[in-house]
């Protein structure tokens, strides 16, 4: 961090004109009362970016602000890279045209992707277009803001940290998720049904995670005193046939909820707490399992987030970017739940902080697995400093499950860095989702479609 004072810090927000991440950016830093100082924000779409200056200076306006944020746009990478002391990036890698096909063409094939952007065909081709501008972005921090803090928010998340660090190995990045926090607050749950402890809030939850983003593991979970495993276990005889909703239904939008029975399920088979949202595990495992067929997916309780959903929410949030920066409509000032600004405070010095983070695995977090992987474990964050806690090994069992994954991370990489089909063949026929489900030459041609829809966001090397 190049400045001490907590409320002189410059934030560089790539893709600034995100109409998710910055707003929840832009909220959290108003409720913050110890950080302030200026933010930068950088897309491509500069209109974009131009309104989200607008929304981010009404909110700094609101008699509800703690925090002292001047919103401004940057022209180019170098621009809002500059004097940086943290960098958020945040872009959708490409459109959701691209995503539709990165989803959806692999049906054709009985390959069913609840979500599509960070395993399966879908997660593959994502980041052979998303790895490229990550490369770019990692040029011009290198260049322009070397001691920066950088935070990811996008997704594959795994490849794109991983991408980072190829390019700057001294980069201080780190990956944040929040599907951990999810199962954090289905164990507090679970200890109000089981224990009778109605107030159980997420943070009290202590875990020990370890995996890769969106697949990661609970090898243990305490509340006070309270192991949870066993508590666990006698919630879900309970309650595997059924499921178990989290949350209340008024506030749950149905294309990303589910009933835990992937979860439950996971839980049984292997014996450690699965800690992301049954969408993204069932996108880990053999596509037999929990994606076989759409009487599949319904049975175990969880829903595809199908593409075209996607296109009218960003009809319903450009109406909404319109209203807020125009001063029609006024943005509550909640918080969203997210750890980002918290990790900030920590990284100046002002708490201490053990959260899940997705690093390198330089420090041996995970013991079984190459130093060269991008895993999701906990770590202590403090001023100007990131801790990797080690977080054990994997059991035999599970091992096998991450594998196929992890050995993707290089992979898809190598097929991004030099444009090789082959590798692209390769990660299609390791994928659990894919391998053994469709012949070689089909997954080949599928392979080959999804590359030529996906062809205006490869680099020259692709042609």
């Amino acid at each position: 961090m190049n400045k001490k004072n907590s409320r002189e810090l410059r934030i560089a927000y790539i893709g600034g004109g995100s109409r998710a991440w910055a707003w929840t950016l832009m909220t959290d830093l108003a409720l913050e009362p110890d950080l302030g100082g200026i933010v930068s924000l950088y897309d491509t779409d500069a209109a974009a970016a131009q309104s989200n200056k607008a929304i981010g200076g009404y909110l700094s306006k609101n008699p509800g602000a703690l925090g002292k944020w001047e919103y401004i746009t940057s022209s180019s990478l170098e621009e809002a890279l500059r004097g940086a002391d943290f960098v958020i990036i945040s872009i959708l890698p490409g459109t959701f045209d691209e995503m539709e096909s990165d989803v959806h063409l692999p049906e054709r094939l009985g390959i069913l992707q609840p979500v599509g952007d960070t395993a399966g065909p879908g997660g593959i081709v994502r980041a052979l277009r998303t790895i490229p501008m990550f490369i770019v972005i990692a040029e011009a921090i290198k260049n322009f803001a070397p001691e920066a803090w950088v935070i990811n928010y996008t997704n594959p998340m795994s490849l794109c940290v991983r991408a980072l660090y190829h390019v700057y190995p001294d980069m201080k990045a780190f990956g944040c998720c929040h599907e951990v926090f999810g199962t954090q607050e289905l164990l507090a749950a679970v200890a109000g049904e089981e224990l009778g402890i109605k107030d159980a809030m997420r943070s009290q939850i202590n875990v020990n995670v370890l995996g890769i983003n969106h697949f990661t593991w609970f090898s243990k979970a305490s509340l006070g005193q309270q192991d949870l495993f066993p508590v666990y276990e006698s919630f879900i005889a309970k309650n595997y046939e059924k499921g178990y909703l989290c949350g209340s239904p008024s506030l749950i939008n149905q294309r990303f909820t589910c009933l835990n029975k992937v979860k439950f399920d996971l839980f049984r088979r292997y014996g450690w707490i699965a800690a992301a949202g049954d969408r993204h595990l069932a996108e880990f495992m053999p596509g037999s399992m929990y994606l076989k067929d759409l009487e599949s997916v319904r049975s175990w309780g969880f829903y595809l987030t199908g593409v075209d959903w996607r296109k009218e929410d960003l009809k319903a949030r450009l109406l909404r970017s319109k209203a807020l920066s125009s001063g029609e409509e006024s943005m509550e000032l909640k918080s969203s739940g997210e750890e980002g600004i918290l990790l900030i405070k920590a990284l100046c010095g002002l708490t201490r902080v053990i959260s899940n983070v997705n690093l390198p695995n330089y420090g041996g977090q995970i013991s079984n697995i190459p130093k060269c992987s991008v895993v999701e474990t906990n770590a202590v964050f403090s001023l100007n400093d990131i801790r990797p806690v080690y977080a054990g090994s994997f059991t035999e069992e599970i091992g096998s499950l991450m594998k196929p994954h992890i050995d993707n991370q290089e992979t898809v990489l190598n097929a991004a860095l030099t444009g090789d089909r082959a590798y692209v063949y390769e990660a299609f026929s390791r994928d659990p989702l894919t391998a053994g489900r469709c012949s070689f030459s089909e997954l080949k041609a599928l392979a080959d479609e999804m590359i030529k829809n996906t062809m205006a966001f490869l680099p020259d090397i692709w042609n």
